[in-house]
């Protein structure tokens, strides 16, 4: 691989710039692709876009970037599009330092800015070698995500697709899973989510599977229906509901004919319950009835204790003594049928009763 230490001033990688958003962004009069593929979208805030070219301003330098050279004797940023966005932004007029557009400053002060050098290495090499140099460089600045790591591997039609559904702000995806999905778009964690999915969890696999697909239909419409399927399934919205395992619930579920009235007052009974400490899990557990979602309120020390003392330390099943160590607090009626998590509803079992009654 050849690697060349390059000087461009300002005005020469700004020149020609123009970003589209779905044909990329481009700059050095046309040859350099400032956001191929496999990069992120632009995240940098307006704090940093600033300080980006307070640096310039004030002399002081900035972080080398890195490009690669193609075949056709053009040029991709490796490293360093948040920074070169940054700049060509600002000398677009697309927003303002120190209350001044670019276009606000006088000639010396714009001068100043499109004749600084910007410290560039430009390598030349086979796809496995660039990106092997991708991940090896990729120390500065934002650090990547794992997905958008995997987008530096897994780059074709299939994820250029993907990615503008997925991984646009204002996308699709977005628009109609804002509510039930983590993360942002731009930061990949919408197009993660859907792999995670549509696949149980494989995400490089199913990139991998896909990558040279023509488009991004089968992955698209299994997310639409599952968003879908929750909204029918759980018509009245609660946050509890952002960040669920929908994928997995709609795979296990969504073929069952579910009585909706019913669910909805289920969980409104449990979400009022003070014993169901986490309110998140009252969906999985109405679906599949297993408790361990809700992680249900434990005695506390004081009522295991008082109930310790009360039983002056016999088990109340096999009626031999034992030091509190080696009991364990029971609830006398279950949680299931009604059972308060309370002093009164409470029982000291050894662990091998109740080992033996929760197995039952």
């Amino acid at each position: 691989m050849k690697i060349e230490l390059m000087e461009i001033i300002v005005k020469d990688v700004t020149d020609g710039y123009v970003d589209n958003s779905e044909d990329g962004v481009l700059g050095y009069g046309g040859k350099l692709n400032i956001r191929p593929k496999y990069q992120r979208e632009f995240i940098y805030k307006l704090h940093q876009r600033v300080a980006v070219i307070d640096s310039i301003t004030k002399n002081f330098p900035l972080n080398v970037m890195y490009w690669i050279k193609t075949d056709e004797g053009n040029y991709e940023i490796l490293d360093g599009q948040q920074r070169t966005v940054s700049i060509c932004q600002y000398i677009n007029d697309d927003f303002p330092v120190e209350n001044l557009l670019f276009s606000n400053l006088t000639n010396t002060e714009k001068n100043h800015i499109l004749n600084y050098r910007l410290m560039i290495y430009v390598c030349e090499g086979n796809d496995k070698e660039v990106l092997d140099w991708f991940k090896i460089i990729n120390t500065a600045g934002e650090k990547l995500t794992e997905q958008e790591s995997r987008n530096a591997v897994y780059t074709g039609p299939w994820l250029s697709e993907a990615k503008r559904i997925f991984s646009k702000t204002g996308c699709s995806a977005y628009k109609l899973a804002q509510n039930y999905v983590n993360g942002t778009p731009i930061r990949q964690d919408y197009l993660e989510t859907a792999i995670k999915w549509i696949n149980k969890g494989n995400i490089e696999e199913y990139m991998s599977i896909h990558q040279h697909d023509p488009n991004a239909n089968e992955i698209w419409t299994y997310f639409q229906n599952v968003i879908n399927w929750v909204k029918l399934t759980f018509p009245k919205y609660r946050s509890e509901m952002k960040g669920l395992d929908w994928g997995g619930l709609y795979d296990e579920h969504h073929k069952k004919l579910l009585d909706t009235v019913k669910l909805e007052k289920e969980i409104e009974s449990l979400m009022i319950d003070d014993d169901v400490t986490n309110k998140k899990g009252i969906y999985s557990y109405v679906l599949n009835g297993k408790e361990k979602h809700l992680n249900i309120r434990a005695f506390t020390e004081s009522q295991r204790r008082q109930s310790f003392e009360k039983q002056k330390g016999v088990c109340a099943k096999c009626e031999k003594t034992f030091e509190i160590k080696q009991m364990e607090a029971d609830h006398i009626t279950p949680w299931s049928k009604g059972g308060k998590t309370s002093v009164d509803n409470c029982q000291m079992l050894c662990k091998e009763c109740n080992r033996r009654k929760s197995g039952a």
